[in-house]
């Protein structure tokens, strides 16, 4: 039996196919055929190289799959039997509900005093496992220091939510911020937010009327 038949498909994004096999996860960066093979390859390397490294470091701050091995395009890391939020979250209590999210601020919080970005933090990577959460994903993170990066990842949780668990999205991320707080850099960040959001409402109003003047064309 081959080694892919001995695995079981459980996602496929844009960059990578994962496979559970065993108590593992694999992630495989799949082959892009409008890119020249050369380029593909260099890219497919250097971003599993990159994720694997990133993983390493950030295992040591929260709590995130262990690392096992690492390929040309594969990461095989710790599968985490647990709970997707993206899918649960909204069928606990409130107040569960409320508590996981302090935690998840309490986990950003880390990355950011570590100067680590997540850059999709999304309910869709997040893993409740024996009360505790895990993050998943960090294909798109980086490392920076910059106050709008780490302003911009709150941000992109936000919509998230909104988007996803619109009925408590406010209380979720309060309480996401409530934890956060404990960051010292948190009130420049916070600060920073309130301007990324209102940018980002500018551009919707600006959208808004540029699409109601086509429409009076």
């Amino acid at each position: 039996m081959s080694y892919v038949m001995m695995s079981k498909i459980v996602a496929q994004g844009a960059e990578a196919l994962l496979r559970k096999q065993g108590k593992n996860l694999i992630k495989d960066r799949i082959k892009k055929s409008y890119r020249l093979p050369i380029i593909d390859e260099k890219l497919r390397k250097r971003r599993t190289k990159a994720e694997a490294k990133l993983l390493d470091k950030v295992g040591n701050i929260i709590n995130v799959p262990l690392v096992e091995k690492v390929t040309k395009y594969e990461i095989v890391m710790q599968f985490i039997d647990g709970k997707l939020l993206s899918e649960n979250l909204d069928s606990f209590p409130l107040t569960k509900a409320l508590e996981i999210y302090k935690e998840v601020g309490k986990e950003i919080a880390l990355l950011h005093s570590h100067d680590i970005i997540h850059a999709d933090l999304t309910t869709s990577n997040m893993i409740l496992h024996a009360d505790k959460v895990y993050f998943i994903d960090f294909g798109l993170s980086y490392f920076s220091s910059r106050i709008e990066d780490k302003a911009v990842d709150l941000h992109l949780l936000k919509q998230a939510l909104e988007a996803k668990h619109f009925k408590h999205a406010k209380k979720y991320f309060q309480s996401v911020l409530q934890a956060y707080k404990k960051y010292e850099k948190s009130k420049e960040v916070l600060v920073r937010l309130e301007k990324v959001e209102k940018r980002g409402r500018y551009k919707r109003k600006g959208k808004r009327k540029k699409d109601k003047g086509k429409g009076e064309k």
